[in-house]
């Protein structure tokens, strides 16, 4: 600021009388398309925010995989992804693995060569499409309904979304007293059979609060806002700087004093 009051200043003091001086102005096209930017880029922050939610789970709670029980079986990992999104189990154990519906129906099964199947008879199969359970269930998919197998990968593994393993609602729990104090909701369990014996996914869910997300969707629009106010400044001054005198480009004789 002192530099800039400095030169204007000195400007004034070698001005010739009657001179006429230009100000340098931001044409109409350079601010439509800054505005633009602005817009566009705070809408693509706060889409991409949104989707991240949705494709990631919800970063104020995390679903913590305790184990199997009765207890670990060799050669099956499991373990959760996208907070309280989604669960990653892979087979090498030499065993079929069998993932249990909401009605203990066969949802999903993992076969010893690495092939993966889900069964389009299994309401869950329906249920988990989508993270509050609002799809439409067949009245062909029922619990005592025979299997209908689909292979759906061959590489052993299995990720899929359990309404167990979330809060099914987009209010906060009444559990939660103080947003910002880790708070447990609930512990589950997911029943599965290894080599047809009984097996459970144990886990717990917890509230972290809004610290334990990533970068608030706020502070992203508010960074991208100033960064791009800052690039218009740096063109407002810059044509400004480099604003050419009027009678040096025009030969006009004086005229009035300065004007801005």
């Amino acid at each position: 600021m002192e530099y800039s009051t400095t030169r204007a200043a000195g400007a004034l003091r070698h001005a010739r009388p009657g001179r006429r001086y230009a100000c340098a102005r931001v044409p109409v096209p350079v601010i439509s398309r800054l505005t633009t930017v602005v817009v566009a880029t705070v809408a693509l922050a706060a889409a991409g925010a949104s989707a991240a939610s949705a494709h990631t789970g919800n970063p104020n709670f995390r679903s913590v995989f305790n184990g199997l029980s009765p207890h670990a079986v060799p050669g099956v990992k499991i373990q959760v992804l996208g907070y309280d999104q989604n669960y990653q189990l892979i087979n090498r154990s030499g065993k079929v693995v069998v993932i249990r519906g909401y009605q203990d129906e066969p949802y999903a099964r993992l076969l010893p060569d690495g092939t993966v199947e889900v069964n389009h008879n299994s309401p869950a199969f329906y249920l988990n499409a989508d993270r509050y359970a609002t799809a439409t269930v067949p009245a062909t998919a029922t619990a005592s309904a025979t299997p209908d197998w689909h292979v759906i990968d061959r590489t052993g593994q299995f990720i899929w979304h359990d309404h167990r393993m979330h809060w099914m609602s987009t209010s906060r729990p009444p559990a939660v007293k103080d947003p910002k104090k880790r708070t447990k909701i609930f512990d589950y369990a997911i029943p599965l059979t290894v080599g047809g014996r009984p097996t459970t996914i144990r886990g717990t869910l917890l509230w972290v609060g809004p610290a334990g997300g990533g970068l608030p969707v706020g502070a992203i629009v508010a960074f991208v806002v100033l960064a791009v106010a800052g690039l218009a400044l740096i063109v407002v001054v810059r044509r400004r700087r480099g604003a050419p005198d009027a009678d040096a480009d025009t030969g006009a004789g004086p005229g009035p004093a300065e004007a801005w």
